[in-house]
Order: C-alpha cells, then sequence, then structure tokens
C-alpha cells in the first residue's frame, strides 16, 4: 500500500492558527480561555490539484481550519496531548486527509518561570489494508439502499440487518425513479454507516448477498428493484476495479443519496448538496431495526 500522500509525500502544511479555549489541569482554566496556537501538516495526494487547478481536487484548507477551531473552542479538556489527539481525529474526516500532523502549543501558560509556550506534536493516520484484504482497524464506510419494488420498508429493513459492523441508519426518504423504464413506483432510499475492519470487496459481497437476500432480479438497467445497495465510501480510499468503482461515481449527481448521507455525514456533502438537489426528495419516515441482542 502506498505512503499516504502518495508516493511523492504531498501535504498541506497550516501554521499559526491562534484561537481562544479554556483547556487546562487547573480550576482556573476552566472558566477563563487562553490563548493557543496550533500547527496543521495534512498528507493527501495532491496529483490531481496539480494537474487540474481545481479546487475540487484538493483538501479545503478553510474546512479545516473551521475544524480546528471547533475543537479548540468546544468543551474544556485537562491535557494538551488530548486536545491535540481531538483535533487530528477530527480532521482524519475531512475529505482528502491520509494523515495528520497537528501541534498545539498553550501561549503563556501558568507556571512559574518565563515560558513563552508548552505544546505537543502528534501524528495519526486512517487506516490502510493489511496483506489480507482487510483494514489494520475500523473504517468509516457509507453504503446507499434503495428499494421501489413490493414491501419496500421491508426489503430496506431486512437489507440494513443483514449488513455487518452497522453503525447508524439516515432517514428515509421518497423519490421518484432516475432513467430506466416507465411506470416504476417510487423509490424508498436510505444511507447506512458501518464502522468496519472489512476490505472494499467484502463490503462488495455483503451488498449483494443482501440483494440476493431480497429477491433482486437483474432484468435491465436502471429497472425496478426490491433492493439496490451501493458501496458509497470507504473510508477516505479510492477503488477502480471492474467490480467495483469507489467514491460511487455518480453519487455526487444524486439528491436521493446525498440527502441521507447528509442526515450522517454532513461535512462530507458540504458544498455539493444544493437546494436543487434536494428538490423531490421528501422525507418519508424512520426505519424501525429489530433491537440489537
Amino acid at each position: 500500500m502506498p505512503e499516504p500522500g502518495g508516493p511523492g509525500g504531498d501535504s498541506i502544511e497550516l501554521r499559526g492558527l491562534r484561537l481562544l479555549g479554556a483547556h487546562g489541569a487547573l480550576a482556573e482554566e476552566r472558566q477563563r480561555p487562553q490563548p493557543f496556537e496550533v500547527d496543521v501538516d495534512l498528507r493527501s495526494d495532491l496529483s490531481a490539484a496539480a494537474a487540474s487547478d481545481e479546487l475540487s481536487s484538493t483538501v479545503d484548507y478553510g474546512q479545516v481550519l473551521e475544524v480546528v477551531k471547533a475543537v479548540v473552542e468546544g468543551p474544556h479538556v485537562s491535557l494538551l496531548e488530548r486536545l491535540a489527539g481531538k483535533i487530528a481525529e477530527s480532521l482524519l474526516e475531512v475529505p482528502g486527509v491520509a494523515e495528520v500532523e497537528v501541534a498545539v502549543r498553550k501561549l503563556r501558560p501558568p507556571v512559574a518561570f518565563e515560558l513563552a509556550s508548552a505544546g505537543v506534536r502528534l501524528r495519526r493516520r486512517k487506516s490502510f489494508y493489511k496483506g489480507d484484504g482487510r483494514a489494520e482497524g475500523p473504517v468509516r464506510a457509507f453504503l446507499a439502499l434503495g428499494s421501489n419494488l413490493g414491501d419496500r420498508w421491508g426489503y430496506l429493513r431486512r437489507g440494513v440487518t443483514s449488513l455487518p459492523d452497522l453503525f447508524a441508519v439516515s432517514a428515509v426518504y421518497e423519490t421518484v425513479p432516475v432513467g430506466g423504464p416507465p411506470g416504476q413506483g417510487l423509490y424508498l432510499n436510505l444511507v447506512a454507516e458501518l464502522r468496519t475492519s472489512l476490505g472494499p470487496a467484502d463490503l462488495l459481497a455483503a451488498a449483494q448477498r443482501a440483494e440476493e437476500g431480497a429477491g433482486r432480479v437483474r432484468a435491465e438497467r436502471w429497472g425496478p428493484r426490491s433492493l439496490d445497495v451501493d458501496v458509497l465510501l470507504y473510508g477516505d480510499e479510492k477503488v477502480a476495479t471492474p467490480e467495483l468503482q469507489v467514491p460511487h461515481p455518480r453519487m455526487w449527481q444524486r439528491g436521493f443519496v446525498l440527502v441521507p448521507l447528509a442526515d450522517l455525514a454532513p461535512e462530507l456533502v458540504a458544498g455539493k448538496l444544493t437546494a436543487a438537489m434536494r428538490e423531490g426528495v421528501r422525507p418519508a419516515g424512520t426505519l424501525v431495526l429489530p433491537a440489537r441482542p
């Protein structure tokens, strides 16, 4: 597996972000905001941006700064190590970020010495594959499920409950079919979030088993179906095989995918889900799942 950031070790550097936050081990530090300074190094594959000059091809560091701001100005933590860890964990959820190095300094710390700052630096990375095709740790993956044939609610329910490592499920939305033959029924759509150590090929196999369990018949492209399950995202990985493409190549043009995805991961659809795409995506309710043992 290539190193994060691609073979060239590409990175984005952000230096000297100053913010106020109420963090520290002393009682007075819980109440009185103090100045902090944060440096961030983001490892990402920047080859596409270098070739295209398109903002959409790189990491949005405006979003990165907002993430850091939310953590520093957020709930109190006692240790700089924990504050830096929370920043790193949040930044790894930003699209395009494969690895992050965070330095956090408290300016003018409350000690009996002339000390300009006290700080910590740490590095965190996303999970990558082992040799057996499984990930080294839980990966945040998203699958889209849809049904417009027969017992739509029942098919969705059985499909969701058959998925491995289920973490969360969006609300259900109803939409008209996109493409395919005329006269089809309305679709019910949702997105499921998994936290899994399975590889993308294993998730595709799980999606196909869910379809088979619903009696899916592939009679014609975009035709009516009892259950359709697509792998949308697998962490920040890109997959291009004859069987599977991740991210899903058409997901960013589909309101019936992005609206439920926004329920679970609004940061992933920021700037992509337009008002026009929301039109015709109608809330239909919440899927009631069996209680977990």
